[in-house]
């Protein structure tokens, strides 16, 4: 699967993981200091939560799944369940429903509004569900704890001597790369202008969306021209 990966797969993948890089560091450094993406401590917070009876952080612990889970429901919606290596319509939806989320988000965010870390959670879900389906889950954009594991296993079969793809590896190092950019470009962001730094990855998202819809024009005019 890896090897048909078209080149604009590998820009787009990492851009995409800076863009989670981004959304995960303003929820860190936001009011409530949240991770957006880390579900995996956001269900052990879940279970401390429910432990302890705090029904308030139950339910708040239980919308950040949620919104995720449900960022993901609509990417299957839009997209659908069968991968495909082929540009598709429907991925320019996706990505400018998650660039309007992302601006939902900013000035709820700006008010101390736990709206606003549910619609970042829901649009980061939209993201890596889009990622997920066009790569039959190879490519996973908004957190590195399945892709660093892949690539500690890469590293032991080659200690091991056992013939590794060079092409995982590099996805790997390329969504890491990404996603630790994206996390510095938000930081440094973040001091500038706080919760707006939203603005960054909403507009590359966006941006990306509109340059999909005229690729997917031109494209069209082509065929018709010479049909």
């Amino acid at each position: 699967m890896i090897s048909k990966l078209p080149d604009w797969a590998w820009t787009a993948a990492w851009w995409l993981a800076f863009v989670a890089g981004m959304v995960n560091v303003v929820g860190l450094l936001s009011f409530q200091q949240q991770a957006i993406t880390h579900l995996t401590g956001s269900t052990s917070l879940l279970a401390v939560a429910v432990t302890s009876l705090d029904g308030w952080a139950v339910l708040h612990f239980m919308g950040i799944l949620g919104a995720f889970l449900a960022g993901t429901a609509l990417s299957g919606l839009l997209i659908g369940g069968n991968a495909t290596l082929r540009l598709r319509r429907r991925y320019g939806v996706g990505l400018l429903v998650e660039s309007g989320l992302l601006l939902a988000a900013m000035p709820l965010l700006q008010e101390g509004n736990l709206g606003g870390i549910y619609l970042t959670g829901c649009a980061s879900g939209l993201q890596n569900g889009m990622g997920s389906i066009y790569s039959s889950g190879l490519v996973r954009t908004t957190h590195l704890t399945g892709i660093l594991t892949d690539l500690g296993l890469f590293l032991g079969h080659a200690l091991r001597r056992v013939p590794v793809d060079p092409r995982r590896v590099r996805l790997c190092l390329l969504l890491i790369s990404g996603f630790f950019a994206g996390g510095i470009a938000g930081t440094a962001a973040f001091s500038q202008l706080g919760p707006a730094t939203l603005l960054i990855p909403a507009t590359l998202t966006g941006g990306a969306a509109l340059a999909y819809g005229a690729y997917r024009l031109n494209r069209l005019r082509l065929l018709r021209q010479y049909a």
